[in-house]
């Protein structure tokens, strides 16, 4: 785009109509339902991976967190050059990479090509999701943006619940290939959509951050690497314990070159004594630690537990992870009349009821009829949640900034699910195993419980909230 067209920062391109916001909302709902989808789509085709490829544990175990890592990794990063370099092109760009690693990962030959098309694919997600949000905010006024980001949220939550029934069902069906080749056609159609439909606009940042840039990716990639290797090498590792230091160090190294010496930063520390903003975020980070902690139990305690193939669980998962379809968008568009905070308070009371009522009746011999009211309560919390938190991060910054919270708000919600489920199988190992089905379930009660009280804290910092002016 030439100079002459480029728009001054944190605004849409002069001379244009309002964005075309029909347009905007299926573009980014399909966006975040492609990188939500694949957050858990690969967990029911381990078996066949294993098959295939002759997989070790630890390969298995990585075909899933290297898209994690480099999701939780690079969020800001991508939200930053959205900033930069325009949304809409940078969503193009993360929808352009995000497919073909898709396609890379179709064609592996071996779980290390597997793992590394699976770490490019997070890498463009990282771009891809922030942006959806931005492109909504910039889109709609602030009275009508609940109900669009209640769509939103309601179709983030269809691919989480999509992933463990689609991948049970395409790797039974056909292949665990496909699961991959799904995505090629989508982002195919999508790119020159989103080229042509949506408008351009930019973050009020005329230079790209690079030392921010390079000191959050470094610690974040300590502090992320830490609980994801830390069930295998050991809490007290070297490994574990380097990986947390350096998080630490370069974090702090990160925090004080945007508090001092970033001309522009990429994140305005200031955001953070908005407590619409902290609020807001530090729930995000308990949400997805209490309900990734869950899923990486519940869909195991499903299959070795209770005996269900990967599709049975994923059909029974149902009832807890569909809830976002239904509940999403009203409570997307009734925050907009009675504000965030009840939502928030209650979502993620109601999603620590649902899994300690689960934890509760977790024990030999229980069946699927006990867990049902459970996980529709917690269903009905995250529902809730998904929408408010992110119009209250959203909310709580001017418009311009908007790219700049989202990536916050991802990066946090990414960080929480790593440490949620790092956590959850470390409280698994220590109380049970997969020695029987009834070792499995003395292990599955206590990391329930866990998952539990993170919703429970979460609950108790949106109460902190600020209320509806």
């Amino acid at each position: 785009m030439s100079e002459t067209l480029k728009a001054p920062p944190g605004t849409s391109l002069p001379g244009r109509a309002s964005p075309p916001r029909a347009w905007t909302v299926v573009l980014a709902g399909l966006g975040a339902l492609l990188c939500s989808l694949d957050v858990v789509v690969v967990a029911t085709a381990l078996p066949a991976l294993r098959t295939d490829f002759g997989a070790s544990l630890s390969e298995l175990e990585w075909t899933i967190n290297a898209y994690n890592l480099a999701f939780a990794c690079l969020t800001l990063t991508g939200a930053a050059l959205g900033d930069r370099f325009g949304r809409r092109r940078m969503y193009v760009v993360g929808l352009a990479v995000f497919t073909l690693a898709s396609f890379a990962a179709a064609l592996a030959g071996g779980s290390g090509q597997l793992i590394a098309a699976r770490l490019v694919q997070g890498a463009g997600a990282a771009v891809l999701l922030p942006l959806t949000l931005t492109l909504i905010s910039e889109a709609f006024p602030v009275e009508k943006r609940g109900v669009a980001i209640g769509v939103w949220g309601g179709v983030t939550g269809l691919g989480v619940a999509a992933g463990p029934v689609l991948g049970g069902a395409v790797t039974e069906g056909l292949s665990w290939q496909w699961i991959f080749w799904l995505n090629v056609p989508i982002g195919l159609a999508m790119l020159p959509l989103s080229a042509t439909r949506l408008h351009e606009s930019y973050g009020t940042r005329p230079q790209l951050d690079i030392v921010g840039l390079v000191l959050a990716a470094v610690g974040v990639t300590g502090l992320a690497w830490a609980p994801v290797r830390a069930p295998e090498a050991g809490w007290g590792s070297a490994e574990v314990l380097t990986a947390l230091a350096v998080g630490v160090v370069f974090v702090g190294a990160f925090l004080e070159w945007e508090r001092r010496g970033a001309r522009h930063p990429m994140l305005p520390l200031g955001h953070f004594r908005r407590r619409g903003f902290s609020t807001a975020n530090a729930a995000a980070f308990l949400l997805f630690a209490s309900l990734l902690g869950a899923l990486f139990m519940i869909t195991q305690l499903f299959q070795f537990g209770l005996g269900y193939s990967p599709l049975e669980a994923g059909v029974r998962i149902l009832v807890w992870n569909a809830m976002p379809l239904l509940v999403a968008p009203v409570a997307g568009a009734l925050a907009d009349r009675y504000g965030t905070r009840p939502f928030m308070l209650g979502g993620l009371a109601l999603q620590g009821l649902g899994l300690a009522l689960l934890a509760w009746r977790v024990e030999p011999g229980v069946g699927y009829g006990g867990m049902v009211v459970p996980l529709v309560i917690a269903g009905v919390g995250i529902s809730m949640v998904f929408p408010s938190v992110a119009n209250a991060v959203t909310a709580a910054v001017p418009l311009s900034e908007a790219g700049v919270a989202a990536g916050v708000n991802n990066a946090l919600r990414e960080l929480g699910g790593v440490f949620g489920v790092a956590i959850a199988a470390a409280v698994f190992t220590t109380y049970g195993g997969y020695g029987s089905p009834t070792a499995f379930l003395d292990g599955v009660g206590p990391a329930l419980w866990v998952s539990a009280g993170a919703a429970g804290v979460g609950a108790l910092v949106s109460a902190l909230a600020p209320g509806r002016d």
